[in-house]
């Protein structure tokens, strides 16, 4: 018998610009990954703890939080574009488009925009890919761009490096029709009465006095999210050269900060939120490792209207998120998040 190594994930050499990958499997939203996912990131909007007030609004069922659409879109590229990547370098341009319910069923592509070696190492690259998930109608449900730092397989080998040009990728945001008829208001005591729009102003910093440590169960969550990177599950593969990787150590998958950022905001600026529209760009600033305590603050940027919807209004806010790092016996405070961040949320003057 023959023994043959297999191989997964692509190199730097390996990609094109203008390169397509339909991505596979595809992952359906079952009600045991949503009650995981919304419970381990502390979410507490009720569209995705109660399906009575989620169906009151106008929605199919439960309402999956931003961070998990993102989490399950992103994860299905992994393997195509960044199992062998070091480090995810930046999100740019994230818009949502359809709501996702349980049961929904999101399928993801992406197309290459950029291959660019580094100047100084040669071992490694950025790849600059866009993203596009949909639903089992064709629905857009999550457009974006990253870019991601990936190891070469050969160092000596060729890049094809260059850019193509983004597609004009129409995304809309899209909610339930307000309807003055619906009895909102016998469902507002089921949120916060101090997070509508008009509890909002602009130099607002929310220090949110919640913090949520991760622990080695962020393998679990990784595995049930479908992500297959190495550098977060394969702790053999870093103990054979430690110096290669960050920390020398399984870095935590960065959708799970991500993730645990916005559930610990959420009940301070997104509690009467209907969705996430758009996320201008988001960067992981330092790795988390298992033992990692995150905590997260809210600066309100900007207030604006929602086109068409005279029920809701746009917080422009800047999230952060840190931790902090015991330095000769002191503590010192590390970001390890940036996300530009525009939320839809409820007017009291209609809701309350």
């Amino acid at each position: 018998m023959a023994k043959r190594p297999t191989k997964h994930g692509n190199f730097l050499e390996e990609f094109r610009p203008g390169q397509v990958f339909r991505h596979k499997r595809g992952k359906t939203i079952t009600e045991g990954l949503f009650a995981v996912f919304t419970d381990f990131c502390f979410t507490t909007n009720a569209l995705a703890k109660n399906r009575r007030y989620a169906e009151a609004y106008g929605f199919r069922g439960l309402v999956a939080p931003p961070g998990l659409v993102m989490n399950v879109v992103f994860s299905q590229s992994v393997e195509d574009v960044s199992e062998n990547g070091r480090a995810n370098l930046e999100y740019i341009d994230m818009r949502f488009g359809a709501p996702v319910c349980v049961g929904d069923t999101i399928e993801a592509e992406s197309t290459v925009l950029g291959v660019k070696a580094s100047s100084r190492e040669r071992d490694r690259g950025v790849v600059h890919v866009e993203t596009v998930g949909r639903n089992q109608d064709g629905q857009v449900v999550l457009a974006y761009q990253r870019k991601v730092q990936v190891w070469k397989g050969d160092p000596d080998a060729p890049v094809a490096e260059g850019e193509a040009p983004a597609r004009a990728l129409p995304v809309a945001f899209t909610l339930p029709p307000y309807d003055p008829r619906r009895d909102y208001r016998a469902r507002a005591h089921l949120t916060s009465s101090d997070t509508y729009f008009e509890d909002f102003h602009v130099g607002d910093v929310f220090e949110h006095s919640r913090g949520r440590v991760i622990t080695t169960e962020h393998i679990a969550l990784t595995g049930m999210l479908d992500n297959t990177s190495q550098v977060h599950c394969n702790q053999w593969m870093i103990d054979q050269d430690p110096e290669r990787f960050l920390g020398g150590q399984l870095i935590v998958y960065g959708g799970i900060p991500f993730s645990l950022c916005l559930g610990l905001s959420s009940p301070d600026v997104a509690d009467n939120a209907l969705g996430d529209v758009r996320y201008a760009t988001g960067r992981h600033t330092a790795p988390a490792f298992a033992g990692d305590t995150v905590f997260a603050t809210t600066d309100i940027r900007g207030l604006g209207d929602l086109p068409g919807r005279p029920d809701l209004g746009v917080l422009d806010t800047l999230l952060r998120g840190h931790k902090f790092v015991r330095k000769g016996g002191a503590a010192e405070k590390v970001e390890i998040f940036y996300l530009e961040r525009q939320i839809a949320v409820k007017r009291r003057s209609h809701y309350a």
